[in-house]
């Protein structure tokens, strides 16, 4: 039985854990709701409406050894609680998803020590760490697992013996033609995968080592499962003559290949399985009355936790941001010399960016050289409207008329600047027109081929009370000739460059 003192002390600082964790949501709601939003539209990240009520079971749990010990507010944590708070401030200005939504779930984490104290959070840290699988993070290695899936397909295609013709994560066989796409990578799989095998470690082991050999397990598999599983949809579709694993069937296939290959690694994690018993308390845990916090010092922790977590909120409210405000403007097309503009298109591909406040496509031509520049400005951004962002490609996946074939760097001299710019390679998927485009990103006069590089200087720019005015540069041409248009692109960009810049000046300038 627990004294009657230490009782009053837990039915204070349980309700102020309440209370902090509904401030702290009423305070970042939209963060919230953008999480839960993910949840409900993709289904990589479905699972993650379960992580709560699986956080609050695991704690349940281990009730009987959490009852004993004292709670201990340290004061320390509300540096924590500032630095995080910082983080989602800047990962707001920036509106980049993954740094503000896990600055809040960190932010509910650290209510636990500020009031509880860091015994108490060491004895809870994994269901404390498993709320981080509540954010919708880790599409960012889509690109490398479709490459890595292709690169696998394609080579056990040919150790088979079938002649395979590939361009990007497109290739042809005698039967037919395949992609690579994103329901393809098997990122839905390794994330599934971690989470449930991470669950599975923690109930099923004691031992810190074979809780890392089974999370890394949990981690190679799905890897290795979704390259067969690649490679024997497409065996599948060409030796039934391409009636089965198509459409529908190839999604089914390869969920029901991977909860096998899932319950094979549980029957087999089961081998080593040890006694996990948590509800006995442990010996020696239990402190001593006089260590424990007094009542007033918890509601003194709460409030200056509630004060200090609300302030980025209150802190972002006074910086200037345009969110649901239906403006453009106007880029003018710029002459360059020795260059001709061209009414005539060369043809009809144009990068996909959403929302732009202003946006251009201009063609040049000198002689029989044509080059095109595609200019993206953005202005009071936000995560609907925002420069850079997975939804803004070159080219998507699913786009009907062009798709990547290829892609690299080349350093260029912009002015007394050398950037290394990448360089992408498109093909028309009806026909043999192909491009080769180039593309960098401007913030206030800072260049930058860096998605992150180029978050950081808008948050930081915003945060000054400089603005948020930034571009995507594009530059293209027909990759006739791949390095005859590396040169011509380098020609046009020498005197082109200065004009281009001056005339996103004057757009920011006319603001």
């Amino acid at each position: 039985m627990l004294g009657g003192g230490i009782n009053r002390r837990w039915n204070v600082a349980l309700p102020m854990l309440v209370l902090l964790s509904i401030w702290v949501l009423f305070w970042y709601y939209g963060t919230a709701e953008a999480m839960v939003e993910i949840w409900w539209r993709s289904e990589t990240f479905n699972h993650a409406f379960l992580v709560p009520f699986i956080s609050l079971w695991l704690i349940w749990r281990q009730r009987q050894l959490l009852a004993v010990i004292h709670p201990q507010p340290d004061l320390r944590t509300l540096l924590l609680v500032a630095m995080t708070g910082f983080a989602w401030l800047l990962g707001d200005l920036a509106a980049l998803n993954v740094v503000t939504q896990f600055a809040l779930v960190t932010m509910l984490v650290l209510i636990v020590p500020a009031l509880f104290g860091w015994r108490l959070t060491r004895a809870m840290a994994f269901p404390l760490g498993f709320l981080f699988f509540a954010v919708p993070f880790g599409e960012f290695v889509m690109p490398l697992m479709m490459n890595l899936t292709a690169d696998f397909t394609v080579m056990a295609l040919k150790l088979t013996g079938i002649p395979v013709y590939r361009e990007g994560n497109n290739f042809n066989i005698p039967s037919g033609s395949w992609s690579v796409i994103e329901a393809c990578s098997g990122v839905r799989y390794l994330i599934a995968s971690l989470v449930v095998g991470t669950l599975f470690a923690y109930l099923n082991y004691r031992s810190i080592k074979r809780r890392l050999i089974f999370i890394g397990f949990s981690f190679v598999v799905p890897l290795v499962a979704n390259w067969l599983r690649a490679y024997m949809i497409v065996m599948i579709g060409h030796l039934s003559g391409n009636r089965l694993a198509v459409g529908v069937d190839h999604i089914i296939y390869g969920w029901l290949f991977f909860g096998l290959v899932i319950m094979i690694m549980f029957m087999i994690g089961m081998r080593w399985a040890e006694d996990t018993d948590v509800q006995a308390p442990q010996r020696g845990i239990r402190t001593t009355g006089d260590e424990a916090a007094k009542p007033t010092r918890i509601l003194i922790a709460t409030f200056l936790f509630a004060l200090i977590s609300m302030l980025p909120a209150l802190w972002i409210k006074h910086i200037d941001r345009v969110s649901d405000i239906a403006e453009t403007g106007v880029i003018k097309p710029v002459p360059v010399a020795g260059w001709q503009i061209d009414s005539g298109p060369m043809t009809a591909w144009k990068p996909a960016f959403d929302n732009p406040y202003a946006e251009s496509q201009v063609e040049y031509v000198r002689g029989n050289q044509r080059v095109g520049v595609h200019l993206e400005f953005y202005r009071h951004q936000n995560f609907e409207r925002k420069l850079v962002s997975s939804e803004n490609v070159l080219v998507r996946s699913k786009d009907p008329d062009w798709i990547k074939v290829a892609e690299g760097y080349r350093m260029v001299q912009l002015d007394t600047e050398a950037l290394n710019i990448p360089w992408t390679k498109l093909r028309e998927t009806e026909g043999h027109r192909r491009l080769i485009a180039w593309k960098w990103y401007w913030v206030f006069d800072r260049l930058t081929t860096s998605d992150a590089e180029a978050k950081v200087y808008i948050a930081l720019s915003k945060l000054l009370g400089r603005g948020d005015d930034s571009a995507a540069i594009i530059v293209y041409m027909p990759d006739d000739r791949p390095e005859a248009a590396i040169k011509t692109l380098q020609d046009f960009i020498q005197p082109g460059w200065p004009a281009i810049q001056g005339e996103l000046r004057t757009v920011r300038v006319g603001q």
